[in-house]
């Protein structure tokens, strides 16, 4: 994949990750709109939609380097495990799984609800492997371990975070962009680098032609 692509694989994801941040602002900060909504204060509600805008895009950026040290994770990981990197997947989207359930919820000291923490990872569990699923469908099927991995695994890594501070308004904020900026970029780079191989096919072919024209001449 050439650089062109990889500028447009980079703006793109910028743009959707920010906007996702920014959409999730109005839902996490409903209030604080409000506020300056009623009576109008364009000053105030101007300098939250760009901080919200902001945070949406910081937190692309996060998932944009967690994408790229993934992409390198997978190739060390074929190279150093062979047949047994799928396995080590596995057995890692598990442990991430069980910590993101126990950390959390020890953490709380008990105020929290086990059950709480238990749909959250569920939740990023169920999200991942639908994504994964389409991934391997347009795909093919060993992709779905893969792209598994880098929904649950890379994903909480970059959230960590957001799971630090206290309340849910920051991790909301956080988990969103890095979801949908994730999904984008995993989606979209199969898509990319078949339009990067159709094109280079496409001169092979109209020499092969010529050639095949000036025989039959």
């Amino acid at each position: 994949m050439n650089s062109r692509k990889v500028v447009t694989l980079f703006t793109r994801t910028l743009l959707i990750g920010g906007l996702a941040g920014l959409i999730t602002s109005f839902f996490v900060k409903t209030d604080q709109y409000l506020a300056y909504l009623n009576p109008l204060n364009l000053k105030e509600l101007v300098g939250v939609l760009l901080f919200s805008l902001g945070l949406g895009l910081v937190f692309t950026v996060v998932s944009q380097t967690g994408f790229f040290a993934y992409l390198f994770i997978h190739r060390f990981g074929l190279g150093l495990f062979r047949s047994f990197w799928p396995t080590v997947q596995v057995l890692l989207i598990l442990f991430v799984l069980f910590d993101l359930v126990y950390f959390p919820y020890t953490a709380s000291d008990g105020d929290g609800s086990l059950l709480r923490y238990v749909l959250v990872a569920a939740g990023l569990l169920i999200y991942g492997v639908i994504v994964s699923y389409i991934k391997a469908k347009e795909t093919n099927s060993s992709a779905f371990i893969p792209a598994l991995f880098l929904m649950v695994v890379m994903t909480t890594i970059e959230w960590v975070p957001g799971l630090r501070t206290s309340g849910t308004d920051y991790a909301l904020l956080m988990i969103v962009p890095l979801l949908v900026s994730n999904t984008y970029q995993l989606l979209a780079l199969h898509r990319l680098i078949k339009q990067e191989d159709g094109r280079s096919k496409k001169p092979a072919v109209a020499l092969n032609n010529k050639k095949q024209a000036s025989s039959k001449t």
